[in-house]
């Protein structure tokens, strides 16, 4: 009985680790997106579908998984890019609301156009790490050490962008400072359209982290969305390496709640009460930091 529980107690936990990990790479996004317009695009979720759907369609037409990936994560990056300019350039000086009821919108669209475009019937789609890991084989998968390691180079890749490239330090200037850092020669259009692009691109890798284990779907992105922004707000909104370590803790904390506390049916609920939460007690998140204003 002691030893059931425990095989349980670990596959909960290597599954929560697993779905950390999707959640973790679309909190990135959501937090690259932060960073550069202070507010939470909610369409990112159906961005990520989108470049899902996207790869899926240049596989089933002979190209293979690791090509797919490479061309749509620069068409990702190219559609981040155009929306920013399109969309969300205009709506820059306008209320934060303004922005949110255009993300928004945006979710609608592209949920309809691909339910249009590809139906709503559900699509197998392959992992791109065949076979088992022989020595972890009894405690995680193949795909979700995979996810675990796409995840960890994601966040390897955003702070080492940050922290040692001029593009990020600039990032990390107009989002300090946007007035203070274009009076020192820096491109706020040109930085905010980058920050955009690469949010596309990390949805669109999690999207596609996503896919073999919850199959295709246009939905299949917004039940993860939820997740990905409670553990953004967890570990806080405005860091990467928060956000990831938030996404990791949200993903073990939804299994082993839905599997030992509250169900299935409830784990959504308690994940959306430590949204509000965070929201109330905590809004930096554990790794962010409060903001001072001196009177």
């Amino acid at each position: 009985m002691i030893l059931q529980l425990l095989f349980d107690l670990q596959a909960r936990l290597r599954t929560g680790l697993a779905a950390g990990g999707i959640y973790a790479s679309l909190a990135i996004a959501l937090v690259l997106i932060y960073r550069c317009t202070s507010s939470v695009n909610f369409a990112q979720g159906e961005l990520a579908m989108f470049s899902t759907y996207m790869s899926w369609a240049l596989v089933q037409a002979g190209a293979s998984w690791w090509v797919a990936f490479a061309v749509v994560v620069v068409g990702s990056f190219l559609l981040g890019l155009a929306l920013e300019r399109v969309i969300f350039q205009p709506l820059r000086h306008k209320p934060v609301l303004s922005v949110v009821a255009a993300s928004i919108a945006l979710l609608i669209i592209l949920n309809s156009l691909v339910g249009w475009l590809f139906g709503h019937e559900m699509l197998e789609f392959a992992t791109p790490f065949g076979g088992v890991l022989s020595r972890a084989e009894p405690y995680l998968s193949a795909h979700e050490v995979g996810v675990l390691l796409v995840t960890l180079a994601e966040l390897a890749a955003v702070f080492a962008f940050f922290r040692f490239t001029r593009f990020g330090l600039a990032m990390r200037a107009v989002a300090v400072n946007a007035p203070s850092a274009e009076l020192s020669g820096i491109s706020t259009n040109k930085v905010l359209a980058v920050g955009w692009g690469l949010a596309a691109v990390a949805g669109a890798v999690a999207g596609l982290m996503a896919a073999p284990i919850v199959f295709l779907e246009p939905s299949m992105m917004m039940g993860p969305l939820i997740y990905a922004l409670a553990g953004a707000l967890l570990g806080g909104i405005a860091s990467p390496v928060g956000a990831v370590a938030g996404g990791f803790a949200v993903g073990v904390l939804e299994n082993l709640l839905g599997a030992y506390v509250v169900g299935n049916d409830l784990k959504l609920t308690c994940i959306m009460l430590l949204i509000i939460a965070m929201l109330v007690l905590r809004p930096a998140g554990i790794f962010g930091k409060t903001a001072q204003v001196r009177v």
